[in-house]
Parts: structure tokens; sequence; C-alpha cells
């Protein structure tokens, strides 16, 4: 009953697009009406979080940075809908812009991916235990960072920005020893690297909502909102209700390592894992809390308010 084409924003990397040509398929699996050509028109955004390549993102505003001008253009109408990496939104999204649809997660595990002069070096069996004394590990993430300097604070840890190619080809050209990554964007990239480990989420906890596309529309536009609804995948929306509400009772600055991983138990219990750290990796308090997934986001508040309450007040700067 609206005019085509419908118009969705996204950034321009090449994971970007992958993600929302995914979700369009989806789209059109769902409602074949839309095959018609042009019925859907990409509009790539480039956000400051993309324009800002020389400084962490907790530097310069935080991770809102890769939505801030996408949920703009939303806003204003210039699209209608946009697709995200949801551990890039907003704990809480801008006035008139709602979160309407969560798609299936990916892996949700971090890798460690060794470089050129350490290829080999790392156990499977303990990944972060067998990396080399002393080697150079580039990440732009601070909750990898703490997590990684607190098992390890002889490794020198440096920032490094760019997508997913970039930064293995930095890491190919000798910018640092080894680096770590998200697996759901190398699988989406069908890339894999060379002696990669993958990191068991109880050890090195992912970042809240890593793997999953988020879709948002305006608030009132309840024709979208519906359409959406019916290609949203149910566990997704558990865990990620989950772990936005462990972000959003932890409160914390762009400058506090938080970690968030929920999944779902044999028995179909929601299994809640948290964790909040120093950048430096000297203090670091992980928890996890299980219930029903009715409950997800009271388990979710429940963890991050036990978190918050026994962790340092400077933590939350």
């Amino acid at each position: 009953m609206r005019s085509l084409p419908l118009r969705v924003g996204t950034r321009g990397s090449p994971l970007a697009l992958w993600q929302t040509r995914c979700f369009l398929d989806m789209v059109l699996r769902f409602c074949p009406v839309l095959r018609n050509a042009g019925a859907f028109e990409e509009h790539v955004i480039q956000t400051s979080g993309d324009r800002i390549q020389d400084r962490r993102l907790a530097d310069v505003g935080g991770k809102g940075l890769f939505a801030k001008e996408i949920h703009e253009a939303l806003l204003d109408g210039r699209i209608d809908f946009a697709v995200h990496s949801l551990k890039d939104l907003e704990t809480e999204m801008p006035p008139g812009v709602v979160l309407a649809c969560t798609l299936r997660r990916e892996d949700s595990r971090d890798v460690l991916i060794p470089g050129p002069g350490i290829l080999g070096a790392l156990d499977p069996a303990d990944p972060v235990g067998s990396i080399p004394a002393g080697v150079r590990l580039a990440t732009a993430s601070l909750r990898r960072q703490a997590q990684i300097l607190h098992a390890r604070p002889d490794l020198q840890v440096s920032m490094i920005r760019g997508n997913v190619q970039t930064r293995l080809r930095k890491l190919a050209e000798g910018e640092a020893d080894a680096t770590m990554l998200a697996l759901a964007g190398l699988r989406r990239m069908d890339l894999s690297p060379e002696g990669m480990v993958v990191l068991d989420p109880e050890a090195m906890v992912p970042a809240a909502g890593q793997g999953i596309i988020g879709v948002t529309v305006r608030a009132g536009d309840t024709e979208l909102h519906e359409l959406l609804g019916g290609i949203e995948d149910r566990e997704a929306r558990a865990v990620s209700r989950a772990e936005r509400s462990l972000l959003a009772a932890l409160d914390g600055s762009c400058r506090t390592p938080i970690g968030g991983h929920a999944r779902l138990l044999p028995d179909g219990r929601l299994h809640l894992t948290g964790l909040v750290a120093r950048p430096d990796g000297s203090f670091l308090l992980k928890r996890s809390l299980h219930g029903a997934v009715a409950d997800a986001e009271a388990i979710g508040q429940e963890l991050g308010e036990s978190l918050r309450a026994d962790s340092p007040s400077d933590i939350f700067g």
C-alpha cells in the first residue's frame, strides 16, 4: 500500500553491504509480492565511525558513531529502514527510532589470528596462554584489550581500525603480530585466516549483540514494523534483549569494557554471562545468571546491577 522503492540505509563496508543484502533476501522470501524490479533501493551512508580511522571510538563518542548519520536519514525520511550490526547500536535508541527486527545470530565468538611471525605458535587448547611473550596484539576493542591483558599482562596491545579486510592486510604487513576479530564477520565474508583459533565465549566474553543483524525503523511506521516482525528470529530476539538489558543496567561509558553473551540451554532456559573490566585489565569481574526466556530483560537487568554493585566506582566514570 506504500510507494516503491523502499529505501534501506546501510554503511558502505563490504560486511555491512553483505548484511543488508542478506536481510533484503529474507524480506523477499517472506513477502514475494516485493520481488518486482526496483522494490528496494540501497542508500550507502558514510558514518562518523567510518570517517574517523586514527582513534578509538571510545575517544570520539563511542560505538553509536556507526549509526548516528543513518538514524538522522531515517528520521528525516531519506530512508525507510536501516540495517546494522546490532553490537554497533546504542542501548537506548534516539527518540522516534525503534529496533524492529533481529535476524538469526551467526557465531558470536571472537577469534585470535596470528600474523606471519607467529604462525603455528598458538595451541587451540590454550590459545591465549600460548601466545609468545611480548607479542604485539592489535585491536580496536577495549573489551578485547581488557580481557587479553587481564590474562596476559606481558603482551603489548595497540590500536587498529578499519574493516575486516583492512585489519587482515595490516596484520599481514607486520603492523602487529596478532589480532582479534569477530568470527561472524569472517564467516559472512567467507574468510578463514591461516592459523586462526576460535575463543571460548566464557573465556573471552563477546560484545552484546555480536553476530546479530538488527533493523531499525521509524517508531510510527507500523506497516514496516509488522512486516519485519514476520522475519524476526525468536532466539536472536531473546538473547539480544538479555544482552542489551545488561548493558542498560551497567550504563557504562564508552570507555568501559563490557561483555555480554546470552545463549539458550538444552532445557530451553536462557544463560547470560556478563563482564566489566578496566581497559588495562587490572580489574575484571565476570558473572553468569540463567532463567526463563520470558524473563530475558529481567535477567539482564539483575546481572548488570550485580556487576555494577561489586565493581569500583571509577569503572563507570
